[in-house]
């Protein structure tokens, strides 16, 4: 059997890493297309050397652009790489330009679609990454759900009999990876653990708005304890545009960090502050206290579990101050062997 798998962005090259060992165990050849819609290095190159991922067998090399030309890009650049290869299954992760667009392309050749991490929803239209989400789990053939919310949300869309939970491969790297780092001091200079946040902000509806974008910064700089926020290129260029400085107050910038180091600097912290939707959630699996800068989270059971709270910014600086919630033994994105029931519903499905 051969499976396509469509990566782009940093929370797609983690997913990555665990189904590449997976496949390898199960026998599966594995062809890697790269989009090039995160074209950062430190946002995308340097995740397969640190996850231990083969290079891409294809860089379509994409770069930056608005929602339509970038998704349009990727689906004219996959027609030839489908082609050519015929694979038995694509595979696509997330809720990326980059998984609706391979999607499509893989829709109109008629060949099979899997998407991995089926049926999150934010019930949010404004937000790209819910329509990417909802078009490419009702073109797919294989809907791989990481949890019994996102089933429940798919059977509600009649969606039930192309759906398997298979648990959340976020998980499976997740813990992998924060064994590798366990002992390791934290990665982020001039700081005391246990007295510090990591903060990430990159998402549209925070970044592009100038009057949002400065409270959330105030916001940041006026939590009583240092907040470090991995500075992403959107948030640089949106800052610059708008004449605003990351630097104020107890709010320090930092470049991103590679993805163990990520993992590290988030256990030695005191919490996370973040608009991004994987990272909430792998502070909520490493048991730090997430502050999140949005008024939906697809993962629901991060804020029903008291581990995450939702906010706007006149409500951050008091909640990423918040004491520790009590300490919870739930599992509700599995136990780490995602990937293999990944490796498993594929070859199943294609009998």
């Amino acid at each position: 059997m051969k499976v396509l798998s469509v990566v782009g962005a940093r929370p797609q090259f983690v997913k990555l890493a665990p189904i590449c060992r997976a496949f390898e165990e199960a026998g599966i050849e594995h062809i890697i297309v790269h989009t090039g819609q995160h074209y950062d290095p430190m946002l995308s190159d340097v995740f397969f050397a640190d996850l231990s991922i083969p290079a891409p067998d294809v860089h379509l090399g994409v770069g930056s652009a608005s929602h339509g030309k970038q998704t349009g890009a990727i689906l004219a650049g996959m027609d030839d790489v489908l082609d050519e290869n015929r694979p038995d299954w694509v595979l696509v992760y997330g809720d990326t330009n980059s998984t609706l667009a391979a999607a499509l392309a893989a829709v109109k050749m008629h060949i099979p679609v899997a998407h991995l991490e089926a049926g999150l929803r934010s019930f949010n239209r404004a937000m790209p990454e819910e329509h990417n989400r909802v078009l490419t789990d009702h073109c797919a053939d294989l809907l791989l759900a990481p949890t019994e919310v996102g089933a429940s949300h798919l059977a509600n869309e009649g969606l039930a009999d192309r759906t398997v939970v298979v648990g959340d491969v976020m998980t499976d790297v997740l813990y992998q990876v924060r064994d590798l780092v366990a002992d390791k001091p934290s990665p982020v200079a001039d700081v005391t653990d246990g007295e510090y946040s990591i903060a990430t902000i990159h998402r549209a509806e925070n970044t592009d708005d100038p009057k949002r974008l400065e409270a959330i910064l105030d916001a940041l700089a006026s939590v009583d304890h240092t907040v470090v926020l991995l500075a992403h290129p959107r948030l640089v260029a949106k800052a610059k545009d708008h004449g605003l400085s990351l630097d104020r107050g107890n709010l320090v910038s930092h470049e991103p960090l590679a993805y163990p180091d990520l993992v590290a600097s988030c256990l030695h912290a005191r919490g996370v502050i973040t608009d991004s939707g994987g990272l909430q959630k792998e502070a909520f699996l490493l048991r730090v206290p997430a502050t999140t800068v949005r008024p939906q989270t697809e993962w629901v059971e991060t804020v029903e579990l008291g581990w995450n709270v939702l906010v706007e910014p006149g409500e951050l600086a008091a909640q990423a101050s918040r004491p520790r919630p009590a300490d919870v033994d739930d599992q509700p994105y599995g136990s780490g062997r995602a990937a293999q029931e990944v490796a498993k519903a594929l070859t199943q499905a294609a009998r």
